[in-house]
């Protein structure tokens, strides 16, 4: 036999020999009717035998035929075998990928999720950064950030997962020690929990049509852990998360006529995600599984 053997003579060999004709075989190997016949006959001049018998109902086989069938068999049964080895050898996703997200997000609800991915990505470790910094991801701090505000850097794609609503919320024991507040002036008259230099709920505030200053808030504290960790305490009525706020079913929700604009959730990546098949199918998972979480 030839040492250049063209394995694409048996393949055609065993479909025609299962299919009865030439035709057949041809829409089973998804080619046409004269390149079939042309395999066959070229395998038939390079063993020097007859395989088949043509007649008017298709393609009879020869005694030499169905005894080759066996060995052809087994060398599809082994190529078959060779091509899922060979594609095992591909590597799978794995590798590192380093996470940012603001301190809330980080401790309440990426921990679930990444339990999920664990499952799903085994092979992949995950470096997680509670930081509240947006300069983190431009500084090759991390591989995927997800953050409160768009990034407009052209080096980075953002992709809007999610958002965040937010509500007024007070711990029962504060209610129970100081009333339940009915409209939104009666919040004057409360103990408040407030931020220390982010202006942003002094300007919410302003803005429902109360003449608060810095000095109105009982408490004031920038880090949103311990900002949540206050109003659980029963320090005041402070404004949060409702995915933070159902952690704790001794927080209750109050003066629903106030509607805190909700916060969109970015999802933020280096745009090398599309050459990086692991920070990819982090990526992936985790704009499918965060807006389910909030």
């Amino acid at each position: 036999m030839n040492n250049n053997f063209d394995w694409r003579l048996v393949r055609s060999f065993l479909a025609a020999l299962d299919q009865g004709s030439l035709l057949g075989a041809a829409r089973v190997l998804s080619a046409s009717q004269p390149t079939i016949g042309r395999h066959i006959a070229e395998l038939e001049a390079q063993l020097g035998v007859l395989l088949f018998e043509r007649t008017g109902r298709g393609l009879l086989p020869t005694p030499t035929a169905l005894q080759l069938a066996a060995s052809a068999r087994a060398m599809d049964s082994a190529a078959n075998e060779l091509a899922r080895n060979v594609s095992g050898l591909e590597p799978g996703i794995s590798g590192t990928v380093r996470i940012t997200a603001s301190q809330p997000v980080a401790c309440y609800v990426l921990p679930p999720i990444l339990a999920q991915m664990r499952l799903a990505l085994p092979d992949i470790q995950v470096e997680l950064v509670a930081s509240n910094a947006v300069s983190n991801l431009l500084r090759r701090e991390a591989d995927i950030a997800l953050r409160m505000v768009q990034p407009d850097q052209a080096s980075l794609v953002a992709k809007r997962i999610a958002r965040v609503t937010l509500g007024t919320y007070a711990h029962r024991d504060y209610l129970r020690r100081r009333s339940t507040p009915k409209q939104p002036q009666d919040l004057l008259n409360h103990e408040l929990v407030g931020s220390d230099r982010d202006e942003a709920i002094l300007k919410g505030m302003a803005g429902f049509g109360l003449p608060v200053t810095r000095e109105s808030f009982a408490f004031r504290c920038d880090d949103l852990i311990a900002y949540w960790e206050a109003v659980r305490a029963g320090l005041g009525i402070g404004f949060i998360a409702d995915y933070l706020a159902a952690t704790d079913r001794d927080v209750v929700a109050v003066l629903p006529m106030i509607k805190v604009p909700p916060i969109p959730i970015w999802l933020t990546v280096h745009r090398e995600i599309r050459t990086s098949r692991r920070i990819r199918a982090v990526y992936d998972f985790l704009s499918q599984a965060v807006p389910k979480a909030l």
